[in-house]
């Protein structure tokens, strides 16, 4: 008993020191923790974030290009079209980047030759079979009332040929003619112009987009112009494209941030005419990355033979990554971006119908920046744009015909002397994913089968998704483009958004990087790509920097205005205001100017903007100081840097990615 009741009393004393000792514990704690401040999550920490500044070196305006403004209209002595020569009409192949650069060419001609245009045939639209009757080809993207209307002073536009005419071009009575990659003038005028006029009416058909060079003489500055108002005023896309493009810029800026469009140009014909097919089996140990190669491969096999491309069949990639002449990849963007200065809350929005290898390829940048943006649009909404299409019967294999219970007997007599093997458990269905694209040939053929109808009719859905998305890049706060000027000799995607944003909105940002100097960063860095060495990010920023500057807006225009006018309508579709400051004009090696031979803006446009200017007279953000320090600051005071608990908002808004 004297035991138990020792034991008892110690048990009791240990349990009292024991409440004592989380007594005086927390005691200290709560003394101890007087000067600390609570933390609270900020709704930066949080995907659903609130307004904040915008520092002007991520979101502009960049200063030295504020002095431009769009300005396209004709001179005085542009005379008004003479004589009446005949019809011209048009059939236009190819992606959205294409018709846009063609329908602009072939006002251009009209003009040219003295013709009325007949409203040009979309062939994506035209093809596609069931497709909404409310919209058929030219109006399936564009509004074509007020494209005839725009143009009324400069080219008579009809929306079809006279009855007679109809008829005779049904029965191909008319000439017809397929000018090559970036005709001349002189082409027409000698070619096109006698046929024209001796049968009133001529037909072009019109493949690679550029039906007319870039660079036209001096003499014809006019229709330069002429291309800008076709472009930036005549295209207008329909309402209902303009309206859903609207409302998804308005949900990229419901929460008071500005948003980067980033178009990724991976696609497969880019990927198959340079020769970038092996860049994907570096990406994933997967055999998905080697069935896009050799997806990729046998595309540049079908362009070999049809005489696009002079080169053989298998290169060398990685070279041709050095060179500068493949996209960059969604997770190289990603790190780009992050050497720039933008924080991961920022969002980003993906341009584009296409991207070859599916959200596969965009886990890379998906992790790095959470907010990117695929698609904002409900499929009601999806629906309306389309409008009401006729159902297409499904292409896929039927099941053989069930047999009766006597040809059953009948087959089971004949199979043999017993005993018998079991009969082959019956065919498993098939599903319509497994016939769809590439899915239901290439692990039973070597031949790609000939477009079904409904992959035509999705070729038309992708044009609607092009133009929307071509709207929703153009309004974006930033553009960084994965793959432009490409060096193909056709107009591209992203050199037509850049070109139009240079147009109406040149202040603002937009990244023109260099892919030769890119790869050549990230070769210096590739067993280190996410832990880059301080020299190399700044390396990386100050060549992103100058390529959103005037500097980067030279350098690109040597490399896309040969190509495609639109991709650099300067100097001829802008003017500057007459109290800019004093620009160094820049000409290319022709003596043409690429940069600072803008005209004056005219008086009445100068007093309105600087109305403007002054009614919209608010406090910016001006450039922040948070740059990355040098190599010889102390440890100290990049330590009393970010412990400063008065740091301004504009340098939260900047991600160190040292930090």
């Amino acid at each position: 008993m004297l035991l138990k009741s020792k034991f008892k009393l110690a048990t009791a004393i240990g349990i009292v020191l024991s409440m004592l000792s989380l007594l005086v514990h927390l005691f200290l704690a709560n003394y101890s923790a007087g000067g600390i401040t609570k933390y609270n999550m900020h709704m930066d920490d949080a995907l659903p974030f609130g307004p904040r500044p915008r520092p002007r070196r991520l979101w502009g305006p960049l200063v030295p290009l504020d002095h431009l403004h769009p300005f396209a209209k004709p001179s005085k002595s542009y005379a008004a079209p003479s004589k009446h020569n005949g019809f011209i009409y048009a059939k236009i192949y190819g992606g959205f980047e294409k018709i846009q650069s063609s329908i602009c060419d072939l006002v251009a001609v009209a003009r040219l030759l003295n013709a009325t245009l007949v409203i040009p045939e979309i062939q994506a639209t035209t093809r596609a079979k069931g497709i909404s009757p409310k919209f058929k080809s030219f109006s399936y993207l564009y509004d074509e009332d007020h494209f005839i209307h725009a143009l009324s002073s400069d080219v008579v536009i009809v929306h079809g040929l006279p009855k007679d005419l109809r008829e005779a071009r049904k029965k191909i009575k008319f000439p017809t003619v397929s000018p090559r990659n970036s005709a001349t003038p002189e082409y027409y005028i000698k070619e096109v112009l006698p046929r024209l006029v001796k049968s009133k009416v001529h037909g072009i058909i019109v493949n690679g987009g550029n039906c007319l060079q870039s660079i036209l003489p001096a003499s014809l500055e006019e229709f330069q112009k002429l291309r800008c108002r076709v472009a930036f005023y005549a295209l207008r896309l329909r309402p209902q494209i303009q309206a859903l493009g609207s409302q998804i810029v308005g949900r990229l800026r419901a929460s008071g941030r500005p948003y980067v469009a980033y178009h990724p140009g991976l696609l497969r014909d880019t990927l198959a005419f340079h020769g970038c097919a092996e860049l994907f089996q570096g990406l994933y140990a997967y055999n998905y990355c080697d069935i896009h190669t050799e997806l990729i491969q046998y595309r540049r096999n079908q362009m070999i033979k049809r005489g696009t491309v002079k080169e053989q069949l298998t290169v060398d990639s990685v070279s041709r990554k050095m060179a500068g002449l493949c996209p960059l990849m969604a997770e190289e963007v990603g790190l780009l971006l992050q050497a720039l200065g933008y924080p991961p809350t920022t969002i980003i929005f993906l341009a584009g119908s296409e991207t070859f290898g599916g959200q596969r390829m965009l886990i890379p940048l998906r992790a790095m920046f959470a907010n990117l943006r695929t698609s904002l649009c409900s499929q009601r909404e999806l629906f309306d744009l389309v409008g009401p299409e006729d159902p297409l019967t499904p292409d896929l294999p039927q099941p053989p015909p069930p047999k009766s219970e006597k040809q059953l007997i009948e087959e089971w007599k004949r199979a043999g002397p017993r005993p018998r093997p079991l009969p082959p458990p019956p065919a498993r269905p098939f599903y319509a994913h497994e016939k769809e694209g590439w899915y239901g040939w290439i692990g039973e053929n070597d031949t790609e089968p000939d477009a079904s109808l409904i992959e035509f009719r999705r070729q038309a859905h992708r044009l609607l998704w092009d133009a929307l998305d071509y709207f929703v890049s153009v309004e974006a706060d930033a553009f960084f483009p994965g793959f432009h000027n490409d060096g193909s000799g056709w107009p591209d995607y992203s050199s037509l958004v850049m070109g139009h944003r240079l147009y109406q909105t040149p202040s603002s940002i937009t990244y023109r990087p260099d892919r030769k100097i890119i790869a050549a960063l990230f070769e210096d860095v590739n067993d280190h790509r996410y832990h880059p060495p301080r020299n190399w990010t700044i390396a990386a920023r100050e060549h992103l920097n100058r390529s959103a500057s005037v500097e980067g807006v030279v350098s690109s225009a040597m490399l896309s205005r040969p190509v495609s006018f639109l991709a650099h309508p300067l100097p001829e579709c802008s003017c500057r205001t007459p109290k800019s400051p004093a620009v160094q004009p820049v000409k290319d090696s022709n003596g043409r100017f690429l940069f600072g031979g803008e005209e004056e803006c005219p008086d009445w446009m100068a007093r309105s903007l600087a109305t403007a200017s002054a009614r919209n007279n608010e406090p910016q953000n001006e450039d922040y100081e948070d740059e990355l320090p040098e190599d010889g600051s102390s440890s100290d005071t990049q330590e009393s840097d970010r412990s400063d608990s008065n740091k301004s908002s504009e340098q939260d808004e900047e991600m160190d990615p040292d930090d």
